[in-house]
């Protein structure tokens, strides 16, 4: 299956919704959050599609004025399309994004139990940055995760 990368528009809202409920058990964003997001939030909104017009993923990216930080605030690929190296090509994307804005740096948290997730990013060049207890809404704790895309960045925490 061939997947192209492109940013994220509003008429992507019902598709996004969907890909929330296929991915997520719980911590889903509502389509109000999605919406606002894709219209109103100072973020980098990445999507994976299929040539069959399926989303298979998206990314996004939150920025902050006065930071050369960005966080990856939401990030997955739906099950049937795992394993091929989308996820490594949607992260890479998003990266890009953040290095062509010049920012130094991109924390993320991922869920404790998450070794695919937790894989993916140390592959990429993540570092364990700091445990966080019950974070999630059923509990699961969390890692964050930095990485650095050039410059000095001061750590987290």
């Amino acid at each position: 299956m061939t997947t192209h990368l492109r940013p994220a528009h509003p008429s992507d809202l019902d598709a996004l919704c969907q890909l929330e409920l296929d991915c997520f058990d719980g911590d889903r964003f509502s389509r109000r959050q999605l919406a606002h997001l894709l219209k109103g939030a100072n973020a980098v909104n990445l999507i994976a599609v299929a040539d069959d017009g399926t989303l298979l993923g998206y990314g996004t990216l939150l920025l902050r004025r006065n930071s050369r930080q960005a966080r990856l605030y939401s990030f997955c690929v739906r099950p049937l399309a795992r394993g091929d190296g989308l996820g490594r090509r949607l992260l890479e994307a998003l990266e890009a994004e953040a290095r062509h804005r010049d920012l130094a740096a991109i924390t993320l948290e991922v869920r404790a139990d998450n070794r695919v997730a937790l894989g993916l990013y140390r592959r990429a060049g993540y570092q364990l940055v700091r445990w966080l207890d019950d974070y999630y809404i059923d509990g699961c704790a969390a890692w964050q995760m930095q990485k650095r895309l050039g410059a000095e960045v001061r750590e987290v925490g």
